[in-house]
């Protein structure tokens, strides 16, 4: 089934939304910090056909470079806001990863109308670890500084798996396609901002996915950091796996998205 492409009117401009299917509940695609649409590319492709999905750039990515910030947590959830009371979806389900996966948090804890579900992929947790210092935080912002930091960044930080090279240069791509301020606004401000009062408001079933291997939200700081806030949460792991699971492993998380939607939609 072909995607269609629809412009979202959000504060300063557009955002432009890929969306397909018709059956539900329609999953919500929310990318991580350094992400875009494509990075779901392969977790949509092994759902099925008629399955409903939305995914866009958020805010200073991709194709939404342009639109003015702030680029903050709020107005990031903002615009996702806008994105699924435009689109009119019914039932649906948030699938954020990593910094999608707070701002996520977010707009659950606002309990919009047709909310189903969150599934939180290597979600950054409410509450910051220690590790998160202001020297760590600087140290972040030059992550994607050039091709050869957002290399060293995959190959010692963000994956456990080996990409395939073609794969890896669309992250290469997706990771400088970004407004300046955006770049540097996660690491400076949102990887540290505190929405544990967010998190404790949600009430719909949330799904947490974690890379046995990751190093940046590691299944135990997710089990410290995440878990007390959200208790009704249920964690699983995928082995051998590190941060970028829907590129690391895609078959293994489209299983997961096909088992909460066929819970959530019976």
């Amino acid at each position: 089934m072909t995607e269609s492409t629809s412009n979202v009117r959000v504060l300063g401009g557009t955002i432009e939304v890929r969306s397909k299917g018709h059956t539900g509940p329609a999953l919500v695609f929310v990318h991580y910090w350094g992400g875009s649409a494509a990075t779901w590319d392969g977790v949509v492709g092994r759902l099925p056909a008629e399955q409903a999905t939305v995914r866009f750039d958020q805010r200073g990515w991709g194709t939404s470079q342009a639109l003015p910030g702030s680029y903050a947590l709020d107005q990031l959830a903002d615009d996702l806001t806008c994105v699924v009371e435009a689109l009119d979806l019914g039932p649906f389900v948030l699938v954020g990863h990593s910094m999608g996966g707070k701002v996520s948090q977010l707009v659950a804890a606002r309990r919009p109308a047709g909310l189903a579900g969150v599934i939180l992929v290597a979600p950054a947790p409410p509450e910051p670890p220690a590790v998160v210092t202001p020297e760590y935080r600087e140290g972040l912002c030059h992550a994607y500084d050039s091709p050869e930091s957002v290399g060293q960044a995959l190959d010692h930080v963000l994956t456990a798996v080996a990409l395939p090279e073609s794969l890896r240069a669309a992250v290469v791509r997706d990771s400088l396609a970004v407004h300046p301020e955006a770049r540097r606004e996660w690491p400076l401000r949102g990887i540290a901002t505190d929405i544990t009062d967010a998190a404790q408001a949600i009430e719909v079933p949330v799904t947490v996915v974690a890379g046995e291997n990751d190093a940046v939200e590691p299944p135990q700081v997710l089990r410290d950091h995440l878990l007390p806030h959200i208790p009704h949460a249920q964690l699983s792991t995928v082995p051998g796996v590190g941060h970028l699971l829907p590129l690391e492993a895609p078959d293994a998380l489209a299983a997961v998205l096909r088992s909460v939607t066929a819970r959530l939609g019976s």
